[in-house]
């Protein structure tokens, strides 16, 4: 019964020949692929640096190749911590392979991070230019989606200007409340009645009160609504089941093989600004005359869909329906009303004329021309009611002056081939979020600032690329293919290629 079970090594016995650190990584390791493509880099035309690049006092300084390694094998499997890292890298043997037995320290991991914003971004761009040589980005269609990341801030520390106005005045009425109290104190016999509040209790809130006045005074001057001390340029952030502090990180993904192009982060709490920056990043990234971007109701926006037309991209983005208002309470909603190009006016419901008036209105950095009918014939108007509130006098609508460009984008989004694009979109764009979040768990950032955030979120896509080109083309046609770059001859590569992804 004792020779049922495997037996292991003993611990203390010396080996003649103890195998080497190579020979525990096998051919299809993914550290391998790492390690080859990583190699490959000219890390300072990328821009990286370390703070002892341009010193020669003390212990030489890790290669920034070295921490690119490390931080592409830790965001592949989930280990993102820089302590963390630290502790990998001096137990996992793959890791000790991949840094051929060098320990940096945790400050050192996270201050690669930190320092080298631009360098990831520009890591990012160039694996998208791989993918385009090699084919596996066509730029037909691009498909544009958002999703709030959460910031490495706390809500406790953000002030906002609707709370800190509440908390003054709530302040202020405790004040008064109190000083109502003692002046009744003061009228009874003081034997019978005591203060409700401690005398130190006003002194207390006027210094409260006092701070969130300074907290005030710092959003007006900083022209803002919120901020928050921990990570100023994070925003709250507000989901149907919840608010977060977050930033807002944005991705354009390409149809073929779902490979993110591009990749930035905002501010802003909604899309409805990004739509031409994402579409024009992609555009240029890619390198195409050309290109068609596909995103949800959340982009659309007027003065967006103009600048993508301008700079030859094709926005297919359904319109929100901004009349449902109106129609929910028996009003004739915006469409009721026809525009005569021909005579530059509006036709209405009841076939009455609404002439271009001689004044314009100036909003949200828009021009818009505005068209009235006359007080009279509204007055008689047998449908007023279903038009005008009861003390308006007459009907005014507005015009953009570039008007006409949505309403040739709106008859787009009625032909078949837009419809089927936006069938499409959910299908493209929504994978790469639900891995980014869920598969390799990249809920959150690591750093604060925007420009660092930036950069961990293009090495977070970036990593998302890169696994997502192992997959589709394994580890030893990758490195037959960083190979093939070396020697300027992707021919070959891109055919073996080409066979690959056609099974």
């Amino acid at each position: 019964m004792n020779n049922i079970y495997k037996e292991g090594i003993n611990r203390n016995q010396q080996l003649l020949l103890p195998p080497s650190l190579n020979d525990y990584v096998d051919e299809e390791n993914t550290v391998r692929a790492i390690d080859v493509y990583v190699e490959s880099m000219d890390t300072y035309t990328l821009g990286f640096r370390t703070k002892k690049t341009n010193t020669t006092d003390g212990q030489p300084a890790f290669h920034p190749k070295l921490l690119l390694k490390i931080y592409l094998y830790g965001y592949l499997n989930k280990i993102r911590s820089s302590r963390r890292l630290e502790t990998e890298v001096n137990r996992n043997v793959e890791l000790m392979w991949l840094v051929q037995g060098l320990n940096p320290s945790y400050k050192t991991i996270s201050n690669f991070r930190k320092d080298n914003s631009k360098a990831l971004k520009e890591v990012f761009k160039e694996f998208v230019l791989l993918c385009k040589n090699t084919d596996l980005i066509t730029g037909e269609l691009v498909a544009i989606d958002g999703a709030f990341i959460r910031a490495n801030a706390s809500k406790n520390q953000l002030l906002t200007l609707k709370n800190i106005q509440a908390d003054i005045n709530e302040i202020d009425t405790k004040i008064d409340s109190y000083l109502t109290t003692l002046d009744a104190n003061d009228k009874e016999d003081e034997r019978n009645t005591e203060p409700i509040l401690l005398p130190k209790t006003k002194e207390k809130l006027e210094a409260k009160k006092q701070k969130l006045q300074e907290d005030l005074k710092l959003l007006q001057e900083m022209g803002k609504t919120q901020f928050n001390k921990t990570d100023p340029d994070s925003s709250m952030m507000v989901k149907p089941a919840h608010s977060l502090m977050a930033y807002n990180a944005q991705i354009a993904v390409d149809s073929k093989f779902k490979f993110i192009v591009a990749t930035d982060i905002s501010s802003n709490g909604n899309d409805a600004q990004e739509l031409h920056s994402m579409a024009l990043s992609a555009k240029e990234i890619i390198g195409v005359d050309h290109l068609t971007v596909v995103a949800d109701t959340g982009y659309d926006s007027a003065k967006e869909i103009k600048k993508c037309m301008d700079d030859n991209i094709t926005p297919i983005v359904p319109r929100a329906n901004k009349q449902k208002a109106q129609e929910d309470k028996g009003k004739f909603a915006r469409d009721k009303f026809t525009y005569d190009n021909a005579t530059d006016s509006y036709i209405c419901p009841n076939n009455e004329t609404l002439r271009r008036a001689d004044y314009s209105q100036h909003k949200n950095d828009k021009l818009n021309y505005c068209y009235t009918s006359s007080s009279e014939k509204c007055k008689q108007c047998p449908i007023r009611d279903k038009c005008l509130p009861d003390k308006t006098a007459y009907k005014r609508l507005f015009r953009w002056e570039h008007e006409s460009v949505i309403e040739e984008h709106i008859k787009m989004m009625k032909t078949d081939e837009a419809k089927s694009i936006i069938k499409q979109r959910g299908s493209i764009v929504e994978h790469p979020f639900g891995t980014i979040k869920r598969m390799l768990g990249w809920d959150h950032y690591f750093v604060r600032g925007k420009d660092k955030v930036s950069g961990e979120n293009a090495l977070i896509v970036f990593v998302y690329n890169f696994k997502r080109m192992l997959n589709l083309i394994g580890v030893d046609l990758f490195r037959k293919l960083v190979f093939a770059l070396k020697c300027g001859d992707t021919a070959l590569a891109k055919e073996e290629i080409r066979r690959c992804v056609a099974r």
